[in-house]
């Protein structure tokens, strides 16, 4: 069945900041994939549990304490309920790039021996391997770096296509019994390509490697269930989904997470502490020492009761269409080359794009001197801009309260920028 199809014209009455100028202009803003706006009702939400329960939650005895606790908890039912996990399941961590450390970190811990028999699996050493792709934000690249320069493992990179796809090929071969992780992100912030999710699951699991996914641009623009997907691990992150910052989660299986030796260590994470040794909890708490983001954790859960009332379905093909309409547009303008798949090959409502004889931050200067609102450089990912012989690119992203006059506005901009600079073909 058809989901109903979003306006995002009403959509944005719940945005403040839509009503503002940017250079006399109406404000475009088309830069969603490094951090979305908030609607009100988050806004409302955190303000709410701010002004009416702010206490220490999992300490207090009080009445107040008790109720924060509850409202925090609820919290993490609705993130987790999101994306298909149970609560148990999902750690509240400062942004997805903690997650990924904390995974890779507690790995490194496992591996000199914390953690005793049940931690055994997730240690390396020399001979192990851990595999990534070339499409990585650093976030999901430089952690597992680290990671094996600490344990003498080997960090192996599936390649890329020439059209920004991921080399099933090369994952067969280099996906074996030693690999110990496989690591790749669901959807690449650079190229909009979905990845392909369950060949890489299956091919990790038939050698008993462990699969963490970078879910931080799919969970905000796609309907995403981890535990269908069958990763062992996930991470994602409020901004990018409405939410505010300061906020994550990382999924990880039940069985996993309670292996796992903990990362960060100190109060609200332990069971008992003498001056010699301490135990731990269960997770996720055992993952989640010190105060936590109480009212961000309130908010994101605002955040994906917002999304869950628009409908991720009808999301999923505004942003499609609104995809299509960015490639059409980019590719009748001399000298723009794009980056990642062409039409009719799944992907996001994004695109990173090369204006021949323009740097990309004057592109971007051009196109927020008309009020649009885009983002420039290399996205911390230089792999991927190094693979297509590009230091930097200039990307469009859209999100649910994007139009398509705003998508038209901001193709046609890049076409005037040529005229500005003087590259036009003689």
């Amino acid at each position: 069945m058809r989901t109903e199809t979003l306006d995002p014209v009403r959509l944005r009455a719940d945005f403040p900041i839509f009503s503002r100028e940017v250079n006399g202009h109406p404000f475009v803003y088309l830069d969603s994939g490094a951090t979305s706006q908030k609607p009100l009702q988050v806004l409302d939400a955190e303000r709410a549990f701010t002004e009416r329960y702010t206490s220490a939650v999992h300490r207090g005895a009080h009445t107040v304490a008790g109720e924060a606790t509850e409202i925090f908890e609820d919290a993490r039912a609705r993130v987790a309920g999101f994306v298909g996990v149970r609560p148990g399941e999902l750690v509240w961590t400062s942004n997805a790039t903690e997650g990924i450390n904390l995974i890779a970190y507690a790995m490194s811990n496992a591996s000199l021996g914390r953690g005793g028999r049940e931690a055994e699996r997730f240690r390396l050493g020399e001979g192990d391997e851990i595999v990534v792709t070339e499409a990585e934000h650093h976030a999901n690249l430089i952690p597992w770096q680290e990671l094996a320069a600490r344990t003498g493992a080997t960090l192996r990179v599936i390649g890329l296509t020439d059209d920004g796809l991921l080399r099933l090929d090369e994952a067969a071969e280099l996906i074996g019994p030693r690999t110990k992780v496989v690591a790749f992100a669901h959807v690449s912030n650079v190229l909009g390509a979905i990845a392909p999710v369950a060949d890489l699951v299956a091919l990790a699991h038939e050698h008993g490697a462990l699969v963490v996914l970078d879910a931080c641009q799919s969970v905000p623009h796609l309907a995403v269930d981890l535990a269908a997907l069958d990763v062992d691990f996930a991470v994602f992150s409020g901004h990018k989904m409405l939410g505010p910052t300061g906020v994550g989660a990382l999924y990880g299986r039940s069985e996993l997470l309670n292996a796992l030796p903990p990362f960060l260590t100190g109060g609200s994470m332990i069971t008992t502490v003498t001056l010699e040794k301490a135990e731990y909890l269960p997770a996720p708490q055992r993952f989640e020492a010190g105060t936590q983001r109480v009212s961000q954790a309130v908010a994101l859960a605002a955040a994906v009761d917002y999304l869950d009332g628009v409908g991720m379905r009808a999301i999923e093909e505004h942003e499609e269409a609104l995809g299509a309409r960015m490639l059409a547009g980019l590719a009748e303008i001399p000298g723009v080359r794009v980056l990642g798949p062409g039409a009719g090959t799944p992907r996001v409502g994004l695109a990173s794009f090369v204006v021949e004889g323009i740097h990309a931050h004057d592109v971007g200067q051009f196109l927020d001197d008309r009020g649009i609102a885009v983002r420039v450089g290399h996205h911390c990912a230089q792999p991927v801009h190094r693979r297509f012989g590009a230091t930097a690119s200039t990307r469009i992203s859209a999100y649910l309260y994007n139009t398509a006059d705003e998508v038209d506005a901001a193709v046609a901009a890049v076409a005037d920028a040529r005229a500005f600079f003087g590259v036009l073909e003689a």
